[in-house]
């Protein structure tokens, strides 16, 4: 239940979920990188979300990403991607794609960290049965602890993103 906007049903092809994750990856020290923890630390902040539904700040996770997102209905990361197209423009990617070999661009600036535990996560079939990446694209990935004006601007169509994936 949203503090402001409007509500998720967090359901998907008729099913409720009732364990899901949002969780924000980057470096908040490298510019646009810290896309992901900022967008989950607004989530947190505007919304009331039910029971079972977690948002969290992951910073840059490696293999320990894997025992957060087991066994969990649905997991949307947030996340700066290397992807065609111009700075802040927002994509949301299947997980399926994540795991595909090769990934055709689509690489999260955590790699081999976020893919290798989503590969773990699937070798021991603990997979999510709902797995997406709310992508911004960056401007500038430096040791600077602002997000470039291009991407603060992305920040609402990351939002929306996340909160479409939850409907």
């Amino acid at each position: 239940r949203p503090r402001k906007g409007t509500g998720c049903s967090f359901s998907q092809g008729g099913g409720l979920f009732v364990n899901v994750a949002i969780i924000g990856i980057g470096n908040v020290l490298n510019g646009d990188d810290g896309i992901g923890p900022t967008v989950a630390r607004l989530l947190a902040a505007r919304y009331e979300f039910p029971d079972g539904v977690t948002c969290e700040d992951f910073g840059t996770p490696g293999y320990e990403l894997t025992t957060f997102i087991m066994d969990r209905d649905a997991v949307v990361l947030i996340d700066a991607v290397k992807l065609r197209g111009a700075p802040g423009e927002v994509h949301v990617v299947d997980g399926a794609e994540l795991l595909k070999k090769p990934m055709p661009g689509v690489v999260s600036a955590h790699e081999p960290g976020v893919r290798e535990a989503l590969l773990n996560a699937e070798f021991n079939e603990v997979l999510p049965k709902v797995f997406k990446l709310v992508g911004v694209i960056p401007e500038q990935v430096e040791s600077n602890e602002m997000l470039s004006p291009v991407v603060r601007e992305a920040i609402p169509r990351a939002i929306k993103g996340v909160l479409q994936e939850l409907e």
